[in-house]
């Protein structure tokens, strides 16, 4: 999450959420020595996802999400074949979690069913959990959907604790995925340039618009961990620089931020993948500047009266039948937060997406940074 349409990024007083979350992210790295943990206190079966590596003991490694990749890439992956690392899984974790919904059959075609997932930044307990409530991982964190696809609408990392860690399990469950039959694969969103930006760059003055700006003090403003940042590795900046921007699935448009800016970069949806990916490789500090604030934009669908209308510039360019979408928290849309601090104690009411303009846009970030929730959902949404 990020500033409103245009503006520069400001800071953030970091909320409630915020300050309560563990820093468990300082784990050692992989094939160093961990000490032990000691172990949790006994839960009902019943009532707890064992999260963890097929079976490893708790203590073993580091949380499940953490694969620590080497400074060399896993074998056989390239930047253009982003889907194919397997990556470790860690610690036993345990957290409550609701009863696993029945397998959803696959379609006439053959497909498995199709999810997607807002806003994580950084949050992968709640991520795990929510995926184990679809169905889609199994009480070891390994994908357990066969043949069905998962889309992530970008925005892994930032505000909570363990950024890496959400990137390493999306890589993880690509490869597991692929291996079932199904996929999983994600977008790219604005705090993923953000952090890029910020690890190429530095403190490289870009043009803002508003005066000098740099892509480190954008980062840090703007959520940005320091354990995220020492533990980022190449692997995970190739992966996230060959991220897509836009996709169609089954009459779904999917981008991650609410914005007309896409348009910017192409007519097709295959024109605006290519050109945002262009832009990475030729490594210009203001450029990829220009598509960060760009991608920053929000709220362009929000109005009753031009709103419809901009989802249907979207849709009438790239194809689709509606617009499903991250980056713009729900209790924004809804009113129940002014500002992205909210007020102290203020818990946001968010049950599930938001449908609005006329009904051709749904907004998927629960709100997950201010103690909203973390959404999983099935497409199509029930009439």
């Amino acid at each position: 999450m990020t500033q409103g349409d245009g503006q520069e990024p400001v800071v953030r007083t970091a909320t409630l959420r915020d300050f309560r979350v563990p820093p468990y992210a300082r784990v050692p790295v992989q094939g160093h020595p961990v000490e032990p943990l000691p172990a949790p206190a006994p839960v009902p079966a019943d009532a707890t996802l064992r999260l963890g590596g097929h079976g490893e003991p708790y203590g073993s490694a580091g949380h499940p999400g953490n694969a620590f990749p080497t400074d060399e890439p896993p074998e056989g992956y390239t930047p253009t074949e982003r889907d194919l690392p397997v990556i470790n899984r860690g610690d036993t974790v345990q957290v409550h979690v609701t009863p696993v919904p029945q397998p959803v059959p696959a379609a006439a075609d053959g497909r498995g069913p199709l999810y997607v997932v807002g806003d994580v930044h950084g949050y992968l307990d709640e991520l795990l959990q929510a995926l184990h409530a679809q169905g889609l991982i199994d009480e070891n964190g390994v994908w357990s959907a066969g043949n069905a696809r998962l889309w992530f609408l970008g925005d892994f990392t930032d505000r909570g604790p363990d950024g890496i860690g959400v990137i390493d399990l999306v890589m993880r469950l690509s490869a597991e995925a692929a291996a079932a039959g199904g996929y999983c694969k994600a977008l790219m969103g604005n705090h993923e340039l953000l952090l890029i930006g910020a690890k190429r760059f530095g403190d490289t003055p870009v043009s803002s618009g508003a005066g000098t700006a740099t892509f480190q003090a954008a980062w840090l403003l703007n959520g940005g961990q320091k354990q995220d940042m020492d533990r980022l590795q190449d692997v995970h900046l190739q992966w996230m620089s060959r991220l897509d921007a836009v996709v169609e699935e089954d009459g779904h448009l999917l981008l991650h931020s609410d914005t007309t800016a896409y348009l910017d970069y192409g007519s097709t949806i295959e024109d605006v993948n290519d050109t945002v990916h262009e832009i990475l490789t030729r490594n210009d500090a203001d450029e990829v500047w220009d598509l960060f604030r760009k991608f920053t934009k929000r709220f362009a669908f929000r109005d009753e009266a031009t709103g419809p209308q901009a989802v249907q510039e979207l849709l009438g360019t790239y194809g689709g039948r509606r617009i499903v979408h991250g980056h713009s928290p729900i209790p924004y849309l809804l009113g129940q937060v002014g500002t992205e601090d909210g007020e102290e104690g203020e818990r946001p009411v968010v049950d599930g997406p938001h449908v609005y303009a006329d009904g051709l846009a749904i907004a998927m970030d629960g709100g997950v940074t201010m103690a909203g929730k973390l959404l999983v959902v099935q497409l199509p949404l029930p009439a």
